[in-house]
């Protein structure tokens, strides 16, 4: 699996959460076991994705997908619940399930569905910071906090470059989605996400 990820990142959804996950699958122990097994499957919180939500609900502006990565990390948190509740309900089973069959086309599926949410993602945080701008008659320039996220944050990203393009296309693109690129990405990936 650690070379799927390796794979994706030397595309367009080269950014920091890819390189990392990559890392993390392919590492081995001193014992030459992996360090996935070893990681506790619940998540804490700092409380920036959930500060995020509470203010895009204020301002009316739709944070989905950072809206479930909070619900994601609550939901980790209950382990016991998740345990028990395993006991009841196994999951179902793949063969069963019909999803068993050619590796290449599904991890294919699985990469276009994440591009296109990645793509989504953006464009909803920035869809907020343009409500922030309206709301606060600040004069934000979104193309420069694009380039700025590429230095080293945990959001940086390959397709940031194209988000300043879009921005330096039309300072006053009302969705990032309106873009000729991030238009056409949605169109070749939006099948993926059924």
């Amino acid at each position: 699996l650690f070379k799927v990820f390796a794979e994706w990142n030397k595309g367009p959804l080269d950014s920091y959460l890819i390189e990392i996950t990559s890392h993390i699958l392919k590492f081995k122990d001193e014992n030459k076991q992996t360090l996935l097994p070893n990681i506790r499957d619940a998540a804490g919180q700092k409380g920036t994705g959930k500060w995020t939500g509470i203010v895009a609900l204020n301002y009316g502006v739709p944070l989905t997908l950072i809206g479930e990565a909070v619900f994601a990390r609550c939901l980790s948190s209950l382990k016991d619940d998740r345990v028990a509740a395993a006991k009841v309900l196994p999951g179902p089973n793949p063969d069963k399930a019909g999803i068993v069959g050619d590796r290449k086309a599904f991890c294919e599926h699985i990469r276009k569905a994440l591009y296109a949410s990645k793509i989504i993602s953006y464009a909803q945080g920035f869809m907020l910071l343009a409500e922030a701008n309206r709301v606060f008659n600040w004069n934000l320039n979104f193309g420069a906090i694009a380039l700025m996220w590429r230095g080293g944050c945990i959001i940086r990203s390959r397709f940031l470059g194209e988000i300043k393009k879009a921005f330096d296309t039309n300072p006053k693109l009302s969705n990032l989605l309106m873009d000729t690129f991030f238009l056409n990405a949605i169109k070749k990936c939006q099948v993926s996400c059924l």
